[in-house]
């Protein structure tokens, strides 16, 4: 099948789908019309896109967590305390990596071992071996609204059982799940696999049963330019929105300076609303969320809150709909339930606190108008190089390396666009490698970075960058020189 970005037909979708429900025994029990009459049983309450829509009328920022260990009952204790002791309004199921893989077999083993250890030993929650009995034990032991997050380049198989499960919400996408997870995955066909789990959602909704859908906004994670993942969380939701998913949240990982952050979370709403309304889309709903800094964290718990309460403030002051929550053992690997429900309330105490603030300043809006030229710049190029088709344009522009995600592993990524912090500590271009900006655009980051270089007293080089990749580990936001 030729890649375009085009509505899956119905016998399209079929062909696909005899295929991907065979790919492990629980596929078999999958059974649509049964899941959509699931799913619309559920309260409003445990309704991820309802919750979400309730939030941005009312200007409230919402917190989840991330979480998921592999049995079904310990999955359920998490996730319960989490709700309960965290306040989480929102929350995860953290799929193992096994799973994003799809080796099921191999996932079936870790169950295994699990059971006999008598704790997790999956670094998440094998939603596919558990099936779709497994999932609606989930969402019948919660009050909230629950939503998959994983790192899977191919997950329709996923999709379905969760969906049929009684999940509400779906992060991922054909480049963000690729291109920052997977080293030789083949970026036509997890577009095209996106497309199914997409036509997925649409079909869902078109039959009273709303799934939101979030593409992963941080990408790598760290020092990624606004413009970067604006880019692509925007491709990813016209992509989506074509296959008839009405309901988008799009993200962005926290880069430390407060005026960038707050811009790129206003400036990510607006884009993202103009260019759905520009291509025919106006009737999707579109929320954000920041993902709390995805960089190296203080070993030290004291400093790590002081990360968690930095990203807490940006979404706060940004209004944004929802936030991803980091824990104050980051450092040290994967978090207990008290440490991630510890993350969660102070979060929520902070955005209690700042939820009537805003900052209005001159800075902001400066810092807006440039991430909007430099992503329209992006998304420009992508639609010529794909002639007026955006699936083409986006696997022609990571050709060209017009679409370029720092320190990305896919051998699909041009790998030569390098940030750096200016002398603020905002995320600016150090070698802009190949993308399409106006002369004057690179002429400002290269200006901003000088700038600091002379505060430093160096040249400027990649160890900034380097220095800068370590520094909230190390309590500073710029990476100086000692």
């Amino acid at each position: 099948m030729e890649l375009r970005n085009k509505r899956l037909t119905d016998a399209e979708f079929a062909a696909q789908r005899s295929e991907v429900l065979e790919q492990w025994a629980t596929g078999r029990d999958v059974n649509m019309e049964e899941g959509i009459a699931y799913q619309r049983s559920l309260p409003k309450d445990k309704i991820f896109s309802r919750r979400l829509c309730s939030a941005k009328a009312a200007g409230t920022t919402l917190i989840q967590p991330r979480a998921g260990v592999a049995l079904v009952d310990e999955h359920i204790q998490l996730l319960q305390y989490l709700q309960n002791e965290g306040e989480a309004d929102l929350l995860p199921t953290t799929i193992d990596s096994y799973t994003r893989l799809n080796q099921y077999g191999k996932a079936e083993l870790g169950i295994a071992e699990s059971v006999k250890a008598g704790k997790s030993m999956l670094n998440g929650f094998p939603a596919v071996n558990h099936g779709v009995a497994g999932c609606r034990r989930i969402i019948d032991a919660l009050d909230a609204p629950v939503q998959v997050r994983h790192g899977t380049p191919d997950a329709r198989l996923l999709a379905e059982i969760t969906y049929c499960g009684g999940f509400t919400s779906n992060e991922g996408g054909g480049i963000s799940y690729n291109i920052p997870y997977a080293k030789n995955a083949d970026l036509i066909k997890t577009i095209r696999d996106w497309q199914y789990v997409d036509r997925l959602t649409g079909i869902y909704e078109q039959a009273g049963a709303p799934i939101n859908r979030e593409p992963f906004g941080p990408l790598t994670g760290t020092l990624v330019p606004p413009c970067v993942s604006h880019a692509v969380a925007i491709i990813e939701s016209l992509l989506a929105a074509e296959q008839g998913v009405r309901n988008i949240t799009v993200g962005y990982g926290q880069c430390g300076n407060l005026v960038q952050d707050v811009a790129a979370i206003k400036t990510l709403q607006n884009l993202t609303d103009e260019y759905l309304r520009k291509y025919g889309y106006g009737d999707v709903v579109v929320t954000t969320v920041p993902h709390q800094w995805m960089g190296g964290f203080p070993q030290d718990e004291s400093k790590a809150f002081s990360v968690i309460s930095w990203g807490s403030t940006v979404a706060a002051l940004a209004h944004a709909t929802k936030v991803i929550v980091k824990t104050p053992h980051e450092a040290m690997g994967i978090p207990t339930m008290e440490a991630n429900a510890q993350g969660l309330r102070c979060t929520k105490q902070m955005i209690s606190m700042l939820r009537d603030q805003s900052i209005e300043e001159r800075a902001i809006a400066d810092e807006c108008a440039l991430i909007f030229a430099e992503t329209r710049c992006i998304l420009d190029k992508v639609f010529e190089l794909g002639e007026g088709d955006l699936a083409v344009g986006a696997v022609r522009a990571f050709a060209a390396g017009v679409l370029d995600i720092p320190f990305a592993p896919s051998r699909k990524n041009a790998g030569k666009l390098l940030p750096a912090r200016d002398n603020d500590g905002a995320i600016r271009i150090f070698n802009p490698g190949n993308l399409p900006f106006s002369p004057d655009l690179l002429a400002f980051h290269k200006e901003k970075i000088a700038a600091r270089a002379k505060a430093e007293n160096r040249e400027p080089s990649f160890q900034m960058l380097i220095d800068d990749v370590y520094a909230i580990s190390k309590g500073r936001l710029v990476g100086r020189p000692k």
